[in-house]
């Protein structure tokens, strides 16, 4: 469904619950009328959930919320960021990043640029310890996949000569911006090209006075890790549920709007996670950075 301009998705059969396409890089100005005009469309949506901006941590509505994790840098200048917010080898990767010649420049979406993409995707099944689900990505796939928030996104290579073998995506909102993707090849690891591709993030946004940088969700083990050393810091963001219907009523509050993977205790879900990591490790040697 389409509400005032914004993709909604919904899914649950005996609990249809809906929520934005894509949450983290639209937001609902208006909640009130937003609500009013979901309610009139012809599919049934029984319970509607939100967030407020990735920076934006004080609830502002009467609804029931759950606050939601997300990793945020805030942003001021280039040089705080280096020696305020990140640890000498963090600096140090940076820095190998220039010596060994990488080139960071802003470039179109063009086809260059998407074929670049294919190939690094297409690098290595696994990454960071799971499947990596683009690869065996096309041209078309690849295309569909980054040609979104065009009117409000820049895309940036790291090129080694003339082969890009890093890329990000940076997309902004009303008071903030979010790297979709930072990805690299892994056989140019040694050069340090995410560190650079970080680095040159930060320095857009603080160019283009961007107070917050949004990076995914709040993680754990290497992932949150590597953030945290970037300057990456938790921001905890309220995350609303609305009734729209008798029905929704009840799912709230029997909290039926949890997913799955919500429900499973933490040691248990870091178990897995630690096992699923350790199998992909076995299978694909080097494979899960």
């Amino acid at each position: 469904m389409n509400v005032q301009n914004l993709e909604i998705i919904v899914h649950g059969r005996l609990v249809r619950i809906g929520r934005m396409s894509n949450e983290w890089y639209d937001f609902v100005a208006e909640p009130k009328s937003f609500l009013a005009e979901l309610q009139k469309m012809d599919e049934r949506v029984d319970l509607f959930t939100f967030l407020q901006e990735p920076h934006d941590t004080e609830a502002h509505h009467e609804w029931h919320f759950e606050m939601e994790s997300t990793s945020i840098l805030p942003v001021s200048t280039v040089d705080h960021w280096m020696t305020k917010q990140i640890n000498a080898k963090t600096r140090n990767m940076v820095r190998k990043s220039s010596k060994c010649g990488l080139v960071l420049r802003e470039v179109p979406l063009d086809d260059d640029f998407i074929n670049g993409i294919v190939d690094i995707y297409n690098e290595c099944p696994s990454r960071q310890g799971k499947k990596f689900w683009h690869y065996g990505i096309d041209f078309d796939g690849a295309k569909a996949h980054i040609d979104t928030f065009t009117d409000r996104s820049q895309f940036v290579g790291a090129f080694d000569g003339s082969e890009m073998i890093g890329f990000f995506k940076l997309t902004r909102n009303a008071n903030s911006a979010s790297l979709m993707q930072v990805i690299s090849k892994i056989s140019h690891r040694d050069k340090a090209p995410n560190n650079a591709l970080l680095a040159k993030a930060v320095e857009m946004c603080a160019d283009q006075g961007i107070p917050f940088l949004q990076y995914g969700m709040w993680a754990e083990g290497t992932l949150g890790e590597y953030r945290q050393r970037h300057g990456f810091v938790r921001f905890d963001i309220p995350r609303y549920y609305v009734p729209l219907t008798a029905i929704g009523q009840v799912a709230l509050k029997l909290r039926l709007y949890r997913r799955p993977g919500e429900m499973i205790p933490d040691p248990l879900r870091k178990f897995l996670l630690s096992a699923r990591a350790a199998w992909h490790a076995r299978k694909m040697p080097g494979a899960s950075i």
